[in-house]
């Protein structure tokens, strides 16, 4: 199903050190590492951040 690259990119801005925009794209697992490691100790949400600016929209996880 795709995504729309905003929303993701937005909850990734906001709630990125919770994983929110990894549950969002159904990527649970990891969405539950980026919750108990704090956006992967901050570097994972910037990096996350960064490839969600260059997606296409809509796109496929």
């Amino acid at each position: 199903m795709a995504k729309n690259k905003w929303i993701a990119f937005f909850l990734c801005l906001f709630l990125g050190f919770l994983g929110i925009h990894k549950f969002y794209e159904g990527r649970i697992l990891l969405g539950i590492v980026y919750l108990c490691t704090g956006g992967l100790f901050t570097i994972g949400w910037i990096i996350d951040l960064i490839i969600l600016i260059f997606k296409p929209n809509p796109y496929y996880p």
